[in-house]
């Protein structure tokens, strides 16, 4: 991904972070012939010797799934984005935008077995209210059942691209107007942009 060095995010911890609250990335490939991409919740996961780990799931029936066994592979995690008008500057500009997104490269590879299960297992538990539902308080039948309709994998990530453009190059007179617009805005994406923009202007 194309980064101007001005937007380049370095900071590991903010990376993880971002990752594992925007948990629903593209899975993006390539067959040879055409690029695939599908939106799948996943895990990421730090090992102990650092390197980070992203797993998990698809659907049987999707047929991206048949390629994956060792092939680099793509995930875009898209965070908050919004629009910046020019006229909240004091002088004459154009429009931009402003987001966060980090690309993550890695190679793939299928998960099976008490692999897949613990990984279900996993995703469930981080997701739903404590002791309310898990995969081991139901029949073990039914679950394995289910599980032979789902393809399972791991992705051993060998890059990691973070942009986030925040109007890191604007004056701060220009910056503070910028947030007090989006705050004043007060749709989702808006309000997470402007929070982000403070957070990295301190």
């Amino acid at each position: 991904m194309y980064i101007p060095k001005l937007y380049r995010e370095e900071d590991r911890e903010k990376i993880l972070k971002f990752l594992k609250q925007n948990n629903f990335p593209a899975l993006v490939t390539y067959d040879g012939e055409r690029p695939t991409a599908t939106h799948l919740p996943v895990e990421v996961l730090e090992n102990e010797n650092g390197s980070l780990t992203i797993l998990g799931h698809m659907s049987r029936a999707n047929p991206q799934w048949k390629i994956f066994g060792g092939q680099e592979v793509l995930f875009i995690f898209q965070g908050a984005h919004t629009y910046i008008s020019p006229r909240w500057y004091d002088h004459v500009n154009v429009p931009t935008w402003n987001y966060m997104m980090v690309h993550v490269y890695g190679k793939i590879r299928l998960v099976e077995g008490e692999e897949l299960y613990s990984l279900l297992s996993r995703l469930v538990k981080d997701h739903e209210e404590p002791a309310a539902y898990s995969l081991e308080s139901l029949p073990q039948d039914f679950v394995q059942k289910e599980m032979n309709g789902v393809v399972g994998f791991a992705v051993d990530v060998t890059r990691v691209d973070a942009g986030y453009k925040l109007s890191q190059n604007r004056n701060d007179g220009d910056h503070e107007n910028i947030v007090h617009e989006l705050e004043g805005r007060g749709d989702e994406n808006s309000v997470a942009v402007a929070k982000s923009m403070r957070a990295m202007r301190k």
